[in-house]
Order: structure tokens, then sequence, then C-alpha cells
């Protein structure tokens, strides 16, 4: 009995998933006993373990570019070996090296297979050179992610303390594609809107009614009266605040329509009020609606909860009218009007779902009558009604989405007994169906809802977001494009995007809307391209309803996409969820393959989350799963701002400069091992210590760059924020690019160079090296090497560093002191568990020589002269918008010379360099120093971030 519990619990959380995203997520729960028992425990918190989203699925632009890294010095390393190898068999070809007098070879030796000789050769200089390969490259990248994931949540620009929620982090592995996105694709209601619905109009037998201040008004004056002007019959006194009539005067003489107008309303009114999935908190009902339609109505103490806010806004301005739903069980529901309680027995409940996008219930009312009530999209609603004022609500529904207000038709079918059997056994078959169940329903929802007499509409507001017009135009000037996927229809979503900064005025609306075939969908792409060809208009926004984005994504997805990429705004309207799955799906296999970005509130957005290279949650008013199906939740749109380009922006400039120094480290690491195989004739001799082999990547270089992963601040957040076009610089993964790559390698085999043939020049042949007057030997070179090495490789990182902490001083050189205190107590005691001690007092000899010393800072020197040279001339003759933006965190006393890091637009590098020559023959005036930013950029001066470490002077440069 327990078992079949929790399988039916599982199927009603696993079945909105669907078939593609079992096979996707088994494999990772299928052994995972304590998540799966958890899971099962919490109930939501399955779904989330269901949806996990796999890495080999969300593999990063940064994952990629270490694999291609990887693959590259692999092969180096195979040439290294192969290129030992036959360097030794083509030296040993001379029989002098064949077999030197001080190693000769034995009997078994001589008689083994060459062949077998050559391969094992080729392993042991590939264990000699394996260090090449930086193993703990992935161990320490997995330890950022995980570790600096922790600043999003402790980021308090990411709270929202009106709901107490605090940005979530679902999977670390993504981090620094929040630095890297290119298209964002969002819902609207829930995520651009508050997702607060407040019932403002309605249409009720072609006839348009507004609420002001909980009171129902006609809209518009009557033709033949004056506004708020109007005697009424003492039958509709309850009716008082009907006082602005849109239609003639004719409407109202007779007692018959007067009746009639009762009805009307009244059923409207039920329907809404029965029409529903809405539980309720209290059943405290005396003194609530005693009339319909009372201008001093009491706030209603009931309390409604839904999981649609649309369902709550209009059960609760039914209450506010006087049609008072309070309460339901499982075969009734409790309404009152003009204090009279009818109770409905409840038959069906026809639920709701993204292809019907409408739902049903089937009620008997008090007096037996048995009474169908629909409400849904209009597009699903009106071609089922055969009856009511079909053309006037439709109009009014036009007109309700101009206003950027959210539609619901409102529908009724009074059954007979014999067609109510009829339908009652359809059901029955469909819902006891063993196979096919979801389309034998899907069948049968289509033959009841049918045959409909529309009694009107619905319109609700949800408004906007804070921020949200300044989010999307900042999304804008950091390069990348904002597409709205929502299932609002055409009218509505426009005017949203109108209003929230999608769409500008000025903007030229191209609209793929409407089309009915393939060929005229073909046509009217064609149209939209040469529109957008020969129309002199810098920015185009389109429109694509689904029914067009179904036909356009057959056979046309090219000619869509070459539209689409040249509108700097895309709205599609009329969305079903698997349809914004599809549409960021286009985008992802496109040949730029861009990286995208998706944010949703709801479970209808959950496919389109999870489709997307980052998925972002919006913790709304719509359940939390969206939230636990993305890799990053927030409580609000706006602070996407924050999290692509203050925390995306570090991520990726951490991880990329920790990507590339790993490989650096370890060519500066490996390469004098196979220079120095030139002089020992090849045999493989190591020119490190086995614990030095072991602890350089572990111990010695380790820490300065996973902190620096961590800390890293190149410019100050609030510049980040303020000025969004930096993110540009740090798109297209520019920072591990090839370029970039090959100038990190070339840098790391330059110090090789140099480490080697610098210790073997410098004192290779300096007899006073050691104090006893003997020369240096096979460990000490290599000891000399090593030392250079650990010292350069740790100053690189600190010159890497924009941003100190005492915590990078005290890893960055608190690494060298270790090294030094590590080499002396490794070298000056004999320890009894080492079999064998090669480095037994070298360390200390070597440093009691004078001649090392000044190698050791000859060396390093040396090695980062060059390096400082090119990113000073870099910096002064191809400065990025971020290196300039950098000067914004100098001190406010800026001097004339400092000045010559400041660009003003359009300014070349020359004329600074040409300031800081003035200044130096005294010519330099204060007056010629000009300005990257002005003092009237905005900076934010509330960042409250645990990131924000230092204070920043905006009036500075």
């Amino acid at each position: 009995m327990g078992r079949m519990i929790i399988t039916q619990q599982m199927e009603e959380i696993v079945r909105p998933l669907g078939p593609e995203s079992l096979l996707l997520r088994g494999a990772r729960l299928k052994n995972t006993k304590e998540i799966f028992g958890v899971a099962i425990y919490t109930g939501m918190e399955t779904k989330m373990a269901l949806n996990y989203k796999s890495k080999s699925q969300k593999r990063s632009a940064v994952e990629k570019s270490m694999n291609t890294f990887l693959i590259i010095y692999l092969i180096i390393l195979i040439l290294e070996a192969i290129i030992s190898t036959i360097l030794k068999y083509t030296w040993q070809a001379e029989e002098k090296w064949d077999e030197p007098w001080y190693n000769q070879k034995t009997e078994h030796q001589r008689n083994s297979s060459k062949i077998l000789r050559f391969i094992s050769d080729f392993l042991a200089f590939l264990v000699l050179y394996n260090f090449i390969i930086p193993i703990s490259l992935y161990v320490t990248v997995e330890m950022q992610k995980f570790l600096g994931s922790f600043f999003i949540g402790w980021d308090l620009d990411l709270y929202h303390e009106e709901s107490d929620q605090k940005a979530q982090v679902n999977t670390s592995d993504l981090n620094e594609e929040l630095g890297q996105v290119e298209y964002v694709f969002t819902d609207k209601t829930g995520t651009l809107t508050e997702n607060e619905m407040h019932f403002r109009e309605c249409s009720i037998n072609g006839i348009k009614y507004r609420e002001i201040n909980g009171r129902l008004l006609l809209e518009g004056p009557t033709p033949d009266s004056s506004e708020g002007d109007l005697s009424y019959p003492s039958s509709l006194s309850h009716l008082n605040n009907l006082t602005h009539l849109t239609t003639s005067s004719s409407f109202r003489t007779s007692p018959e329509n007067e009746t009639e107008l009762i009805k009307e309303h009244d059923l409207f009114f039920k329907a809404v009020s029965l029409c529903h999935t809405v539980q309720i908190s209290s059943v405290q009902t005396d003194g609530i609606g005693d009339g319909p339609w009372q201008s001093n109505l009491a706030p209603s103490p009931l309390e409604y909860y839904a999981s649609s806010p649309d369902e709550k806004a209009l059960v609760e301005a039914a209450a506010r009218i006087g049609v008072v739903f309070i309460g339901n069980s499982e075969e009734t529901m409790e309404v009152k009007t003009l204090g009279k309680l009818e109770r409905y027995k409840l038959l069906h409940i026809l639920e709701f779902d993204s292809d019907r996008r409408r739902m049903s219930v089937i009620v008997q009312a008090p007096s037996g009558e048995k009474f169908l009530f629909a409400k849904g999209a209009e597009s699903s609603i009106l071609p089922k009604c055969i009856g009511g004022e079909i053309e006037k609500t439709r109009i009014h529904v036009d007109e309700f989405a101009l206003k950027g207000l959210r539609t619901l038709c409102i529908a009724y079918r009074q059954l007979t007994s014999k067609e109510y059997e009829e339908i009652n056994r359809c059901l029955f078959e469909a819902r006891t169906a063993l196979q096919q169940r979801e389309e034998k329903l899907a069948d049968a929802f289509q033959v009841v809802e049918k045959d409909l007499t529309l009694l009107g509409a619905t319109a609700v507001e949800d408004r906007l977001q804070d921020k949200v017009r300044e989010t999307i135009e900042a999304l804008r000037m950091a390069g990348i494009k904002v597409w709205v996927l929502t299932g609002d229809k055409h009218e509505t979503a426009v005017s949203v995007s109108l209003s929230c900064g999608h769409f500008h005025r000025t903007m030229n609306i191209l609209e793929l809307i409407n089309q009915k075939s393939d060929s005229e969908c073909a046509e009217q792409l064609r149209q939209l391209a040469r529109r957008i060809t020969e129309d002199h208009v810098i920015q185009h926004g389109l429109v694509v309803d689904g029914t067009s984005l179904s036909l356009a994504l057959r056979e046309h997805e090219k000619l869509f996409m070459e539209v689409c990429r040249n509108c700097s705004a895309v709205l599609c309207c009329r969305m079903a969820p698997l349809q914004k799955a599809k549409v960021i799906r286009l985008i992802k296999i496109s040949p730029e393959k861009p990286i995208t970005l998706a944010v949703g509130d709801g479970a209808n957005d959950v496919s389109m989350i999870q489709e997307a290279h980052v998925g972002i949650g919006i913790m709304g008013k719509e359940g939390r799963q969206a939230a636990r199906n993305s890799d990053y939740a927030i409580a609000r749109f706006k602070f996407l701002s924050k999290l692509l380009f203050v925390h995306g922006h570090f991520y990726y400039i951490r991880i990329a400069t920790l990507v590339q120094y790993f490989f650096y480290k370890n060519v500066c690491f490996i390469t004098p091992q196979f220079l120095y195989q030139f002089y020992c004739l090849f045999s493989q001799q190591t020119l490190y210590d086995s614990v030095y082999l072991t602890l350089y990547n572990i111990c010695f270089t380790s820490l300065p760059i996973l902190i620096y992963s961590l800390l890293e601040q190149h410019i100050d957040p609030h510049v980040l924020q303020s000025k969004p076009t930096l993110y540009r610089d740090i798109s297209k993964n520019h920072l591990l690019s090839i370029k970039t790559f090959l100038y990190w390698t070339i840098l790391g085999f330059s110090h090789a160079f140099i480490f080697f043939f610098g210790s073997y020049f410098l004192i290779g042949k300096d007899i006073s090296l050691l104090g006893n007057g003997q020369m240096f030997g096979n460990w000490t070179f290599g000891t000399l090497v090593f030392t250079v090495m650990v010292i350069t490789v740790t100053v690189k990182m600190a010159l890497e560093t924009h941003f100190w902490t005492w915590i990078n001083h005290l890893v960055t050189w608190g690494s060298i002191i270790f090294y030094f205190v590590f080499s002396l107590f490794y070298g000056g005691i004999l320890w009894p568990f080492l079999g064998s001690q090669n480095m037994y007092f070298v360390f200390i000899q070597l440093l009691s020589s004078g001649s090392a010393w000044f190698a050791i800072i000859i060396m390093v020197v040396t090695c980062l002269f060059l390096d400082v040279v090119k990113k000073v001339f870099d910096r002064q003759l191809h400065p990025t918008s971020t290196q300039k933006a950098q000067l914004t965190e100098t001190n406010s006393g800026i001097k004339c010379l400092d000045s010559m890091c400041c660009f003003p637009e359009g300014e070349t590098a020359c004329a600074s360099i040409g300031r800081m020559l003035e200044r130096v023959i005294g010519r330099c005036s204060p007056t010629h120093v000009s300005r990257s930013w002005s003092a009237s950029d905005p900076f934010y001066t509330n960042d409250r971030s645990i990131l924000t470490l230092s204070t920043m002077d905006s009036s500075t440069c």
C-alpha cells in the first residue's frame, strides 16, 4: 500500500516533465538511493532531483576551452616523448654513447627487442613529462566553482526584503557562463510583471464595465443622458452603481430588458465564482454579499488561495461585486448571492492544459439544472461559441489587450439530462482507460466543450516589476538580445513590451502573425527580410505568434533566423511551453552557437529553463517549479543585471585566468625537465626531487591562484553595474581564445628557457657556488631551477591580481616563505622513514652562495620584465573599455602624469603619451587633462554586497 502511494505521488510529480526529461535524468538517479529517498520524503524535492541538469547537457564554454587546451597539451606531451625517444636512439647510434664505460648493458638488455625497448623508453618519457598535463586544474576549478557560488547567496543586493528571499544557486558548474550570455529569453507574467492580478474591466453581453474603488461602473455615458445622472426603475435600485452606460437608452426601457440584464450579470459572476480551482481559508460568511452590486460593500474576510493569480483576482472581484464564493467540498460549491446561500453540486472538472488553453466545470444548480461553465483564452473560447455577443466581445477583448490587460472569456452551456448522461459516460470511459488515457481525455474534452453561449470577458491588470525597463535597457547596452516569450495574446504582449522598454516607440515593429499556410508564411518572411534591408531604420522589432512560429520552424528555419538576427528585439506571443523550448533550441544550434539564458517563474517555463544554457528561476507566486528546475533562482527580474554584469563578469575573469595560469605554470614546470634531457643523454633522469614533483601543484603554487579565483575584482562592482557596455569586453569567450592561450603558453616556454639556461650559464661553471669550493651537482642545479620557478610563477600571479586583501598577501608571500621553510627542513634533517634522501643539505648550501641569490634575482626580474612591458604598452596603445574604467577606482587626487591612462571619446593612445611627455618637460596643465567618464555618470551607491570590499570615488579621472 505504501509503495502504491509513493508511486502515485511520483507519477503526479513526474507526469508534467515528459518522457524526454526522465530519459535524460534517469541514469543520474539510478544508483543514488539516498537522494531518491530524501526526494520522496520531501515531495516536491523529487521534481528538483529528477529535473537536475546533467553536466554533459550543460557543459560550459570554459569547460569546452579547457578540453581543447588539454588536447593541445596532450599533443605537446606526446611530441616531447617522441622527440626525446628518437633523439635518444639517434644519440646512441654512436658506439661510444651506446655503452659508455660507466654504464655497461647487461646481457639481457643487449638481447632484448629494439621495438620493445623503444616503446618502453617512449612510455618512460611520457611518465617523465606527464606533469605538463594539469590534472590538479580540474580539482581547483571544481573547488573554485563550489566555493565561489556562495558569494551569490551572500550578496545582499540580490536579497528581496519583502519576500525574505535571497538568491539561490542550484548548480555551481555554470558560474562563468553568466559572463558569456548573448541571448536572454524571458517569460512575461510573473517574470517581468509582479504576477499580482487586479480586476479592472469586464464585458458582459457586449457591454463594457470597469471597477473603480470596489464599484462596478458602466463605461461611458449614454447618448441621451448626462454623465452620472440616470434614473433607474425601483426594481433595479440595487444596480445604482451602473452610472455610465455605453448602450442606447432603449436597452433599459422595458422591465423585460431590465430582468434580462440582472439575469446576464448574475449568470456571468456565478460562472466566475464557480469555474475555478480556488481554495478558501475561512468560512466566516456572516454579513457577506447582501447585494450583488452594492456601493458600500464591506471587505470580505475570506482569504482565497489559488495556483493561478488570475483565478484568485476574478473570484475576489466577484466577491466584491456581491457573488461570493464561500467554500467547497468534494461534491458541492457554495455561493452567496443577495444574502441567499446556494449550493451547487460539482459534477466534473475539466482541468486546464496548455493545449486547450481553457478549463471547465459541470455543476448542478439548486433547481436541478445542469450547466457547463468554461473559462479560457479568447482564441480557445470564441470558436466554441454559437451564441452571445461574440463580435462585440471580441472587439472589447482587443481593446482590453491594447491597454496591456490580461483577458479571459467566459461561456456556458445548459445541459439536458440526455446530454449530461452522454457526457458523463464519455468522461468516465476516458478517465478509466488503461491505454492512451491523455489522448482520450483530450478528445472527450473537445466533445464536451462545444456549442457554448458567450457570457462575456474579463480583464485583469498585472503591473510591471520595479526597474524592469532599466534592466532590459542595460542588457541591450551590454550587447545581449532580449526575447520575450509569452502566452498572452498579441495586443497584450505588444503593449507590455512597449511599457517595459523591450520595444521602443521609434523602433520599426515587424509582424509575423495569423499565418495560415507554409507558402503564406514563407512569403511574409521574405517580405520582412526585404523590409529590413530596405528600411533605413537602425532598430527593428519582430512580433511572432505561436501558430506562425510553428509554420516558420517547420520548413523555413534559416529564413526565420535571418530575420530574427537582424532584429534588436523579438516578441513571441501565444506560445505553448514546448514552443518556448523549441525557439531556444533553434538559437542554440545556429552557426554562431550563442550562449542562451532563460528566465521564468512558473511550471510552464520549466522546459524553456532547461533548454537554455543557463536557467534562471524567479521565486514568484506560481510555486517553486521554475526555481527548483533552474540553475539559479532570484526573487526579482531586476537582480539579473547584478547577476550578469557583476557576478558573471567576475566569475569569468577569475576562471579564465585560473585556466590559463595553470597551463602556464605547468609549462614552466616541465619544460626544464625536457631541456635537461639534452644534457643527460636522454637517460630519463629527473631534474627535480620526487617530493618537489609532488608538492609543486599541491602546496607551493596552488593557494595563490585559488584565492585569486575567489576574491579577484579587477574593477569595482559599482562600475560594472553602471557601465553595462563593459560586459562586451568578455563576450565570445574572449579571454580563453586561442590567441590568449598561445600567449600564455609561449610565455611559459620562454620563462622555462630562462629558468634552465639562466641557471646553466650564470652559475653553471662557477666554482665558488658552494661554500666548500665544490661545483654544483645535479640536485643543486635542479633545486636552483625549481626555486626560481616557484618565485616567478607566484610573483606572476601577484602581477595579475588587481584586488589585494590580507588573504591574498598571506597566501602569495606565504607560499614563497613556505617553500623556503619546507626545503630547509626537508634537506636539513635526516628523516628516518625515507629510504634515500638525495636533497640532504643541498638547499642549505645553495642558499649559502651569493651567486645563487644573484642568479635568482636576475632570472626572476628577466622573466617578468618583458611581461610587464607588454602589459604597459597594451594598456597604453590598445586599452579595453575595462582598462579605462579601472581608473574610476583611483584616488581623487589624480596627478597629471596619471591622467595618461584616461581616454576621452575618440582620443587615441598617442595623445596620452604626448601628455606624459609634456609632463616630463614641465608643460602639463591640469586644464589639458581629459576625462574618460563624466562626473554625472550614474553609480550605484547602495551596494551592500559582500563583494564590495573597498570604496569608490566616482569623481576620479
